[in-house]
C-alpha cells in the first residue's frame, strides 16, 4: 500500500462521520468519538504496512510528496495525537453541549457535537499531507487546511465568551502569518524559478541565488512559522488562545499546530542550511529566536496562576529548545551522533506523550471541578490519587526528570547545542530548565502537600471513564519507555 493511501482513508474517515451524523438516527452521538478512533487505529496499524515507492515509479505524484521513514513517524505522531483528543471529547461533550447553541425544536439534544467529533479527523488528514509534503504549494495547502480546522475548533463554544475571544485572535493573527508565509514563498519561486524543495536547494547551492534575496525569502518564513510554532517574538495569541478554547482542542493546538510548524520548518530550513552562503546567518537567526524564546517561555511561566496557560507559556518553552536544536543544524555528523532533524521528531515524539496526559487530566478537572485554576489540583492526590499520579508524571516529563521522555529529549537538544559550540544557548537553556522544575512541580506541591481550600475541599473524587484510564495508563507506560530505552523511538524515526 502507498503512504498516500494514509491520508486518502483519514479524509474519507471524516466525511464518513459527516454523513452518518447528518443522516443516521443516533441518540447518543458519542459514537461518532468511537467511530472515529476505531478508523483512525486501524489506520495507525496499516502505517506499518506501507510499500516504500519503487524506483521506477514515474508518477508525478512523488514530485510532491515524500514517503521516508521521518515522514511516517509524524504521520504517526498525528494520528496518536488525534485518537487521544477523541478520547479527550468524549469526557468534555457536557461543556461543548452547554456552550453551543441552543438547538431549535425537535432537533437532536446533541446538535452540533457530531462536527466536534469529526473536525479533528480532518486536521489529522492535513497534519499527515503535511509531513509528505514536499513542493511549496502541497506545503502551504496541507497547513491552512489545519490552520483553518483551528480556527473553526477553537471558537467552537460559541456562547463562552472567552471561546469566541480565542477564536477572533487566532484568526487574525492566523491570516497575518498566513500572509508572511504566502510573500515568503513567492519570493523563493521567484529567486529560484522552482517549488520543489529539491531543486530550490539545489539552486541556493549553486551560487547564483543573491544570498540578500535568499535570507529576505527566509525571514518572511520564519516569521510565518515562528507564529506556527510558538516562537518569541510571536507569540502573542498563545496565552489566551489556550485559555478560551475548548480543553481538547487546547491539548490538540499544543500538540498539533506545534508539530505541523516545525515539520515545515525543517524542511524548508534544511533547504537554506544546505546553502554554504547563508547557512551561518539562518543558524543565528534560529539561534537568537531560540534564546528569547527560552527565556519569555520560561520566565513568563513562573507567575502564572490559571494551569491552562501555564502549559501555553511551557508550550512557549518548548518551542525555544526545539529552535536551539534546529540552530546547532549547520555542522558535519560523526558516527553516532544524531542530526537536528532526529531530535526534533524525538523531542516532539516525548512532547506528544506528556504534554496529551497534561491535558487529559486538566480536561477531567475542568468538567468535574469547573475550574483551570491550580487551586482546583489542591489536595488532588488525596481526593483522585490515580488522576494526581498521571499529572506527577506528565509533570515530571515535562520538566526533565531523568528516566522519563522528557529528559531525553532536553539531554540531545543540550548535546547537539554543546556539539556546535553554542555555549550562550546552553547557559538560556540551563537557565529555562531549571524554571521549568519550579513552575511544573509547584503543580505537584499543590495536589500533594496543599490543604484544599474552597470548593476544592469539599470536591468528591472525580470519576475516570476506563477509555481515559486506559490512554492515561498507556501514556504513562509510553513515557516510561522512551526514558528508560529512547534508543526505540529513534529507531522509529530511522
Amino acid at each position: 500500500m502507498p503512504a498516500y493511501a494514509l491520508e486518502i482513508i483519514v479524509f474519507s474517515l471524516g466525511l464518513v462521520l459527516l454523513l452518518v451524523d447528518a443522516f443516521a438516527k443516533l441518540e447518543d452521538k458519542r459514537s461518532l468519538a468511537w467511530l472515529g478512533m476505531l478508523g483512525l487505529v486501524v489506520v495507525f496499524g496499516l502505517l506499518f504496512k506501507v510499500e516504500p515507492r519503487a524506483a521506477d515509479d514515474a508518477n508525478v505524484f512523488w514530485r510532491f510528496y515524500s514517503d521516508s521513514r521521518m515522514s511516517l513517524f509524524f504521520k504517526g505522531i498525528a494520528i496518536l495525537s488525534t485518537i487521544l483528543v477523541l478520547a479527550m471529547a468524549i469526557d468534555y461533550r457536557g461543556l461543548i453541549e452547554k456552550f453551543t447553541a441552543p438547538a431549535e425544536k425537535k432537533a437532536h439534544p446533541q446538535a452540533g457535537l457530531g462536527e466536534f467529533f469529526a473536525l479533528p479527523v480532518f486536521a489529522c488528514a492535513g497534519l499527515m499531507c503535511m509531513a509528505s509534503a514536499t513542493n511549496l504549494v502541497s506545503i502551504f495547502v496541507s497547513l491552512e487546511a489545519v490552520t483553518i480546522t483551528f480556527y473553526v475548533m477553537v471558537a467552537y463554544m460559541r456562547r463562552n465568551v472567552g471561546s469566541l475571544e480565542a477564536g477572533v485572535k487566532y484568526l487574525i493573527l492566523g491570516a497575518l502569518s498566513t500572509g508572511f508565509l504566502v510573500y515568503g514563498f513567492a519570493w523563493l519561486y521567484g529567486i529560484t524559478g522552482s517549488m520543489d524543495l529539491a531543486e530550490i536547494g539545489a539552486a541556493l547551492k549553486s551560487g547564483d541565488v543573491s544570498p540578500t534575496a535568499a535570507l529576505f525569502a527566509f525571514s518572511l518564513i520564519l516569521v510565518a512559522l515562528g507564529f506556527k510554532v510558538g516562537a518569541v517574538p510571536f507569540q502573542m495569541w498563545i496565552p489566551d488562545v489556550y485559555q478560551g478554547a475548548p480543553t481538547p482542542i487546547t491539548a490538540f493546538l499544543s500538540v498539533g499546530s506545534k508539530a505541523a510548524g516545525f515539520i515545515v520548518l525543517l524542511r524548508l530550513s534544511a533547504v537554506f542550511l544546505g546553502s554554504e552562503a547563508v547557512a551561518g546567518q539562518v543558524a543565528m537567526a534560529f539561534a537568537v529566536v531560540a534564546g528569547l524564546t527560552l527565556i519569555v517561555g520560561n520566565l513568563t511561566a513562573i507567575p502564572q496562576s490559571n494551569f491552562k496557560r501555564l502549559l501555553a507559556y511551557s508550550s512557549i518553552a518548548h518551542a525555544g529548545f526545539l529552535l536551539t536544536a534546529l540552530a546547532a543544524a549547520p555542522r558535519k555528523l560523526e558516527a553516532g551522533q544524531l542530526s537536528s532533524a532526529t531530535v526534533v521528531a524525538f523531542y516532539l515524539g516525548a512532547y506528544l506523550l506528556m504534554t496529551l496526559l497534561a491535558f487529559l487530566v486538566v480536561g477531567l478537572v475542568r468538567v468535574h471541578r469547573d475550574s483551570e485554576e491550580i487551586e482546583a489540583y489542591r489536595g488532588l492526590g488525596k481526593s483522585s490519587p490515580f488522576l494526581a499520579l498521571a499529572l506527577l508524571i506528565a509533570m515530571a516529563s515535562l520538566a526533565g526528570v531523568p528516566l522519563t521522555a522528557g529528559f531525553f529529549g532536553k539531554f540531545f537538544v543540550f548535546q547537539l547545542a554543546i556539539q556546535g559550540g553554542h555555549w550562550w544557548l546552553v547557559t538560556l537553556a540551563a537557565i529555562g530548565a531549571g524554571a521549568g522544575f519550579y513552575y511544573y512541580l509547584k503543580v505537584v506541591a499543590a495536589m500533594y502537600w496543599d490543604d484544599p481550600t474552597g470548593a476544592a475541599a469539599k470536591a468528591a473524587a472525580i470519576p475516570v471513564s476506563a477509555l481515559t484510564r486506559a490512554a492515561v495508563v498507556t501514556l504513562i507506560v509510553l513515557i516510561v519507555i522512551a526514558g528508560f530505552a529512547p534508543r526505540m523511538i529513534l529507531g522509529l524515526i530511522g
